[in-house]
């Protein structure tokens, strides 16, 4: 099912397409889409994609009804008739636009747990057009009292797997160069891998390397995203004059840091697809080890400062059960 303007599908290309993927998100999608219908948000030629996931809770029709009463004919909505995951959606969003509206220059893929800043996506496809050997790039995301997210990141490492989960001082300084998540920069930069919160691709690097792997039903699918297009020679970079507010967690609820939950087994099933598909099994375990010793020296310290951690419930069990070089057992 979809709903949308007939009269727009001529089929002759245009400048952007943003694809939100929803999943029982309505309210959030239909937030994100009033701010991207302020003047000047996003650029003239552009098209919005609303994929939904089966979400079997009136969402569908619940966004198709907003998109007519508002008059967002630049708007579509694209029900789909089973959850196949963030790539699969968005996926399916894209071969939705290049269809009917022609191939865009760009597409944005954005969270429904996302406000674009008034002219933040404008931006981001400003600073593309100037740089026409990007491949990818992402948004500055912030909290809605405008303090910064982590956002930019460096690929995966052995070296980053322990410091990430050690979270302590000296280990820090010593893997610094490694440390997945660098402080973020504030003028345009040169970076491995951006949030999939926000995250701009040109449509020649879709060309070349294919679209998300479907293999990945959520999490690190922007990840595996980037390396790809990384070893074709396309660089991704993080765009801090584009500032799109990210309600962490609110589309998934895994990732909030004031109550984090527990991690789904998909989790965990994309870090092994990843480390597998890119590493091989060798490399895979010694990540997963070094994310072990990682994880216990930082409970250790717990310990000794008498302390509690902010770590999802369960985490150690999991890791083990479902990720590390136990996984089975």
């Amino acid at each position: 099912m979809s709903s949308g303007p007939d009269d727009l599908l001529d089929g002759t290309g245009f400048k952007l397409a943003i694809v939100i993927v929803n999943f029982r998100t309505a309210d959030l999608v239909m937030d994100c889409l009033a701010s991207l219908h302020v003047p000047g948000t996003v650029p003239s030629e552009t098209r919005v994609i609303v994929v939904d996931g089966a979400s079997g809770d009136g969402s569908a029709e619940r966004i198709s009804a907003t998109i007519i009463e508002n008059g967002w004919v630049d708007t579509t909505s694209l029900a789909l008739e089973v959850n196949g995951g963030f790539a699969y959606g968005n996926n399916r969003g894209i071969e939705y636009a290049r269809a009917n509206f022609g191939d865009p220059r760009y597409v944005l893929l954005l969270n429904p747990d996302t406000v674009a800043r008034p002219g933040s996506i404008t931006r981001l496809v400003e600073f593309m057009d100037a740089n026409g050997k990007a491949g990818i790039a992402g948004s500055r995301l912030e909290h809605p009292d405008g303090r910064g997210q982590a956002c930019a990141f460096r690929f995966p490492s052995i070296a980053n797997e322990f410091e990430s989960e050690a979270k302590l001082g000296p280990v820090t300084r010593l893997l610094d160069r490694w440390r997945i998540a660098p402080d973020m920069p504030r003028e345009a930069s040169r970076i491995d891998w951006v949030s999939g919160a926000s995250m701009l691709i040109r449509t020649d690097v879709l060309n070349e390397v294919g679209y998300l792997d479907e293999g990945y039903f959520l999490y690190y699918e922007e990840l595996d995203f980037c390396l790809r297009a990384a070893r074709a020679g396309w660089p991704c970079w993080h765009v801090p004059e584009s500032r799109v507010v990210h309600l962490v967690g609110q589309s998934t609820g895994v990732t909030r840091h004031d109550r984090p939950s527990r991690r789904p087994v998909y989790w965990f099933e994309s870090r092994r697809r990843y480390y597998l598909k890119h590493k091989g099994a060798v490399y895979a375990i010694i990540a997963d080890l070094a994310w072990l010793a990682g994880h216990l020296l930082w409970r250790t310290r717990l310990l000794v400062e008498g302390r509690n951690g902010n770590a999802p419930p369960h985490i150690l069990q999991d890791f083990i059960r479902h990720a590390g070089p136990f996984r089975g057992a």
